[in-house]
Protein backbone atom coordinates (compact mmCIF):
# COMPACT_ATOMS: atom_id res chain seq x y z
CA UNK A 1 0.00 0.00 0.00
CA UNK A 2 1.25 3.47 -0.84
CA UNK A 3 2.54 5.49 2.03
CA UNK A 4 -0.02 7.83 3.56
CA UNK A 5 -2.90 6.54 1.45
CA UNK A 6 -5.73 4.49 2.86
CA UNK A 7 -7.16 1.74 0.71
CA UNK A 8 -10.94 1.47 0.52
CA UNK A 9 -12.61 -1.91 0.98
CA UNK A 10 -13.82 -2.24 -2.59
CA UNK A 11 -10.62 -0.96 -4.14
CA UNK A 12 -8.52 -3.69 -5.70
CA UNK A 13 -6.46 -1.69 -8.17
CA UNK A 14 -8.59 -2.63 -11.18
CA UNK A 15 -10.57 0.60 -11.49
CA UNK A 16 -14.25 -0.16 -11.86
CA UNK A 17 -14.74 -3.64 -10.47
CA UNK A 18 -16.74 -5.29 -13.25
CA UNK A 19 -18.43 -2.01 -14.22
CA UNK A 20 -18.20 0.12 -17.31
CA UNK A 21 -14.94 1.89 -18.04
CA UNK A 22 -13.79 4.58 -20.43
CA UNK A 23 -10.20 5.15 -21.58
CA UNK A 24 -9.17 8.71 -22.41
CA UNK A 25 -5.96 10.06 -23.89
CA UNK A 26 -4.67 13.61 -23.66
CA UNK A 27 -4.09 14.93 -27.19
CA UNK A 28 -3.46 18.64 -26.58
CA UNK A 29 -1.64 20.81 -24.10
CA UNK A 30 -3.54 22.83 -21.49
CA UNK A 31 -1.09 25.71 -21.77
CA UNK A 32 -2.73 29.04 -22.62
CA UNK A 33 -6.09 27.62 -21.58
CA UNK A 34 -8.20 28.60 -18.56
CA UNK A 35 -6.88 27.19 -15.28
CA UNK A 36 -10.11 25.27 -14.71
CA UNK A 37 -9.41 23.18 -17.82
CA UNK A 38 -5.95 22.26 -16.56
CA UNK A 39 -7.45 21.33 -13.19
CA UNK A 40 -10.04 19.17 -14.93
CA UNK A 41 -7.29 17.28 -16.75
CA UNK A 42 -5.53 16.69 -13.44
CA UNK A 43 -8.82 15.48 -12.01
CA UNK A 44 -9.00 12.95 -14.84
CA UNK A 45 -5.45 11.83 -14.02
CA UNK A 46 -3.94 13.40 -17.14
CA UNK A 47 -1.15 15.96 -17.03
CA UNK A 48 1.16 15.20 -19.95
CA UNK A 49 0.63 14.66 -23.64
CA UNK A 50 -0.35 11.18 -24.89
CA UNK A 51 -0.99 9.78 -21.44
CA UNK A 52 -3.91 7.39 -21.15
CA UNK A 53 -6.12 6.72 -18.18
CA UNK A 54 -8.86 4.14 -17.76
CA UNK A 55 -11.63 5.54 -15.60
CA UNK A 56 -14.96 4.38 -14.26
CA UNK A 57 -17.73 5.43 -16.63
CA UNK A 58 -19.86 7.71 -14.44
CA UNK A 59 -21.83 10.87 -15.22
CA UNK A 60 -19.21 12.89 -13.33
CA UNK A 61 -16.35 11.54 -15.44
CA UNK A 62 -18.37 12.01 -18.65
CA UNK A 63 -19.02 15.63 -17.62
CA UNK A 64 -15.31 16.22 -17.04
CA UNK A 65 -14.48 14.72 -20.44
CA UNK A 66 -17.09 16.98 -22.04
CA UNK A 67 -15.53 20.08 -20.42
CA UNK A 68 -12.14 19.34 -22.01
CA UNK A 69 -13.29 17.46 -25.12
CA UNK A 70 -10.92 19.55 -27.26
CA UNK A 71 -7.92 18.39 -25.18
CA UNK A 72 -8.71 14.66 -24.88
CA UNK A 73 -10.10 11.82 -26.96
CA UNK A 74 -11.96 8.72 -25.90
CA UNK A 75 -9.79 5.79 -26.92
CA UNK A 76 -11.87 2.90 -25.63
CA UNK A 77 -15.42 2.72 -24.34
CA UNK A 78 -16.04 -0.68 -22.76
CA UNK A 79 -19.40 -1.78 -21.45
Amino acid sequence: MARGRKQNKGEGGQGAAGGKTVTVEQIASPHRRPAIQQQTLIGLGLNKMHRRRTLEDTPAVRGMIDKVHHLVRVVDDKA
